[in-house]
């Protein structure tokens, strides 16, 4: 394996400050070097160590892939004789299934299907049984047996890349029982550092779901790495230094705080989503940390002192939907104001026009996107003084 590795770390668009921050903390006392951010990810040098730290330890990063090479590519006869000089055994072990993904931009080469044949073939010479993979997509769970490998062509240079992660890195491993519309576990965590959460003082989810935001909560709050179980690729790469990775893990654990400062909350009108949060709460090791129930807006009681409300309303997409939220965000306002004075509030909006519904001074904080909905996380401090009754 390389001393320096090339890395790129991808996130949702909206979310790379967010990353850029996390990533400056895991570079203290590291060999990581942060470089170019451009919309939905960050380059950075690092050394594995810090490959696998990555990994482990970053709460809003999508996926990390390691650069195996680059090059200049007008014409198939070019791409695969510059593709055969790639190091493709250090990242693919013997046997790998190999899944391509292509983008070509600006390019000669433009036919993604043939482009990955080319490299498949290059791989297979330097790599004994290498194959490709059946089709998987994003969202598929093949994890480190399935060995992704991304490919840019832009204004015919190549860029070759090695998925070092395995699934997403979202997919904790906690959750396994959804509510509707379920959260992703990266923009819950991009929601509470956005918000400015550092596990200091309570915080309150009226609208929990299957308790996304409530359980990383816990996780940040504890310092317990969002990976710490699940696989990742890179353990199946032939360079993989399980001592180092060992190490990493034994120090991770050592941080881990045995219990939250503060009282985090979650509650949801929905009987089942509640059973889905308290199995999913179990599974991540974080259910003591967490009191849930079922209850409305409208019943939450809040502990002192004041803390966070950060929560997932929702977003009133479909026609007639919105009209009917209104009086959910104008609630969600009057309660905050009634029950929570001083407290900071946050959530995810996909239209000023229900913000305003809280009656609450709310500002930006950053816009991206939720299953393919365009959104933002709005935050403010609830005025304290008490509004009339609920």
């Amino acid at each position: 394996m390389p001393a320096a590795l090339t890395c790129f770390a991808t996130c949702a668009v909206g979310l790379e400050p967010l990353l850029a921050g996390e990533m400056r903390a895991l570079a203290a006392g590291r060999t990581l070097e942060l470089g170019t951010e451009e919309p939905g990810g960050i380059e950075f040098r690092a050394d594995t160590s810090c490959l696998y730290a990555a990994n482990l330890h970053l709460r809003t990063a999508s996926r990390i892939v390691v650069r195996i090479g680059s090059f200049h590519a007008s014409a198939f006869h070019e791409l695969e004789r510059r593709a055969r000089r790639l190091r493709w055994e250090v990242f693919i072990p013997p046997g790998a299934a190999l899944a391509f993904r292509v983008s070509a931009r600006k390019s000669r080469l433009y036919h993604q299907g043939a482009i990955a044949e080319r490299l498949l073939a290059a791989a297979a010479e330097r790599v004994p049984g290498a194959r490709a993979a059946p089709e998987v997509t994003e969202e598929d769970a093949a994890g480190a047996e399935v060995q992704r490998i991304i490919v840019r062509l832009f204004r015919d240079e190549c860029t070759v890349s090695a998925d070092s992660s395995g699934e997403l890195l979202h997919r904790r491993g906690y959750r396994l029982a959804t509510a509707k519309a379920p959260l992703r576990e990266t923009l819950a965590a991009a929601m509470l550092l956005g918000a400015g959460y550092d596990g200091a003082a309570p915080l309150l989810d009226p609208m929990c779901g299957s308790g996304t935001i409530p359980i990383e909560a816990a996780l940040l709050a504890r310092r317990i790495p969002p990976g710490r179980w699940r696989r990742f690729a890179f353990e199946s790469w032939p360079g993989f230094e399980a001592e180092r990775w060992r190490g990493l893990l034994a120090e991770a654990n050592e941080r881990i705080l045995s219990t939250t400062s503060a009282p985090i909350l979650g509650s949801d009108r929905d009987e089942g989503a509640v059973a889905a949060a308290r199995a999913n709460a179990e599974r991540a090791g974080v259910a003591s940390d967490l009191t849930l129930r079922r209850a409305a807006v409208s019943a939450i009681e809040p502990p002192t002192p004041a803390g966070w409300l950060i929560t997932n309303p929702p977003y009133g997409i479909r026609v007639g939907e919105r009209a009917k939220l209104r009086d959910l965000f104008a609630q969600l306002g009057n309660v905050a104001r009634r029950r929570c004075p001083g407290w900071r509030i946050a959530f995810l909006s996909a239209h000023a026009e229900l913000e305003r519904q809280t009656g609450l001074p709310l500002e930006p904080r950053f816009a991206t996107l939720n299953g393919g909905i365009r959104v933002r996380l709005v935050q403010g401090t609830v005025p304290a003084t008490q509004a009339a009754a609920v």
